[in-house]
């Protein structure tokens, strides 16, 4: 179909991850988190799972294939100008969304390495993680391990600063482009997340804790968020800092309402913006 009076063109992120049955974390934060930063958000599932705020009961993981057609009807017909990557938990997933990477040459991929829920359950298998790092670290702009992601990646505990450093080197060294750390697990009121890019630059970002059992689904809003400033054409670091701005504010914003008996999501909703317009580009003939 063809309308000659058709102008413009949403920014389209799409989420490669699994669903959250509860709706704080996975896909259903992922597409709060589009919607709320005026982005067209779409999903490829990974799995399914049974969830709410207490905890993880139950995984069911989508055949490759099916994953496999989801991201091709999506990129094929509407196009993609982000990815962010979630929850992979087994090697042929893995492998399936590095094809699909390559077969689409998609762009700005933002790789969120879930390995462990808020709960503690643990969402990844063993021999998914050594291919996770072969296949993605180098396909994604971004990597945004968690203090205990990078620890189970780097093979030893992270305690300070200088651990986190070094930490974010040898991510770069296993193949990422550029790794975001977070250090919210560390003790203390203050929140310390490095960025550290292939080039060598690299910026702290400290911040007042907030102190709130409302935090399911913060890793995977922030990394959401991220994805959305790229597809909305901001550089990496100005994408990150937005990132952290949003969810502190959802944070704030959700810190004093009360969902479910366990650990609460964000307010995802506290300041939605209207859907970013840009200028839809003209298709090229073929040939």
């Amino acid at each position: 179909m063809s309308n000659d009076t058709f102008e413009f063109e949403y920014p389209r992120v799409l989420s490669i991850a699994g669903s959250d049955s509860g709706g704080g974390a996975g896909i259903q934060a992922d597409l709060k988190t589009f919607a709320a930063l005026g982005c067209y958000g779409m999903t490829a599932i990974t799995a399914l799972t049974a969830q709410n705020t207490q905890g993880v009961r139950a995984i069911h993981g989508v055949p490759p294939a099916m994953l496999r057609d989801q991201i091709d009807a999506v990129v094929e017909d509407i196009g993609v100008d982000a990815v962010k990557i979630g929850m992979l938990h087994a090697p042929e997933i893995v492998l399936a969304v590095a094809e699909a990477i390559d077969r689409h040459a998609l762009e700005k991929i933002v790789l969120d390495p879930v390995m462990v829920a808020t709960s503690g359950a643990v969402l990844i298998d063993n021999p998914a993680i050594n291919v996770l790092v072969r296949e993605l670290f180098p396909r994604a702009v971004l990597v945004t391990p968690n203090l205990d992601e990078a620890a189970l990646l780097v093979g030893r505990p992270l305690n300070n600063a200088d651990d986190m450093e070094a930490a974010a080197h040898e991510l770069l060294a296993k193949g990422a482009r550029a790794v975001l750390l977070k250090g919210g697990h560390l003790p203390g009121d203050t929140v310390m997340d490095l960025l550290l890019t292939a080039a060598g630059e690299r910026h702290w970002m400290h911040a007042p804790r907030i102190h709130s059992a409302n935090t399911h689904g913060t890793g995977c809003t922030l990394s959401s968020a991220i994805a959305a400033g790229l597809a909305l054409g901001q550089p990496l670091q100005e994408a990150v800092e937005m990132a952290r701005a949003y969810v502190r504010a959802a944070l704030l914003a959700g810190a004093k309402v009360k969902i479910g008996a366990g650990s609460g999501p964000l307010n995802h909703g506290h300041a939605p913006l209207a859907m970013r317009l840009k200028p839809l580009n003209p298709v090229k003939p073929r040939g």
